[in-house]
């Protein structure tokens, strides 16, 4: 079975990035930065996501990352499906936070209890026969629109492009770089969209 141990962000500034993050999400070690000058402009084809038990827990986060410099590209607000929020850390990395409850159970914590890599791809179902060959096991799978792939500590979706950008409301378009690795394959390869994987070195 595929698996994915952390992500990799590609960032400008190694020191800023750490001490965002640090300050914004509690995401332990499933987060790495390494230093990258590759061009990338627009929508950059991911999100990542933090899934929590309730919404006190979503405006904590949220306001964490804005205090820490992000970008509020929605603020946290109920929707029909629960109740979320969505940001830009100062590196450019698109960030949800959300959770199935509309009410709160509790105070607020930083407990994350899933942690969600979301790729934007040109075709879903070329994508999921592709995962698919490569051992990787489907969870829910809604036909072209979105799969669930079982990926252990960090959760894999994969998502429309376009329908992935107009979620977070910013416009489909990007260029260059995804400055993403996806670490946790037993070899490195690149998917049909451009996304690389690497087989973690530690």
């Amino acid at each position: 079975m595929g698996t994915i141990e952390f992500v990799t962000l590609e960032v400008g500034d190694v020191a800023e990035a750490e001490a965002f993050y640090a300050a914004a999400f509690d995401v332990g070690d499933r987060v790495r930065v390494q230093e990258s000058q590759q061009p990338s402009s627009g929508f950059r084809g991911f999100t990542l996501s933090l899934v929590v038990s309730q919404p006190a827990t979503v405006r904590n986060l949220i306001d964490s990352a804005a205090a820490a410099g992000a970008t509020v590209l929605k603020p946290a607000a109920k929707s029909l499906w629960g109740y979320g929020g969505i940001v830009r850390a100062p590196d450019g990395t698109i960030w949800t936070v959300a959770s199935q409850s509309k009410k709160d159970t509790g105070p607020a914590t930083r407990k994350v209890d899933e942690f969600v890599l979301q790729l934007g791809v040109a075709d879903v179902t070329a994508s999921k026969q592709f995962y698919a060959g490569r051992g990787f096991s489907v969870g829910k799978s809604y036909g072209r629109r979105y799969v669930e792939l079982d990926t252990g500590a960090v959760a894999l979706t994969l998502n429309n492009r376009a329908a992935l950008a107009k979620t977070t409301g910013i416009p489909a378009d990007g260029n260059g770089s995804h400055r993403l690795l996806i670490c946790g394959a037993g070899s490195d390869f690149a998917d049909p969209d451009g996304f690389i994987w690497k087989a973690p070195s530690d």
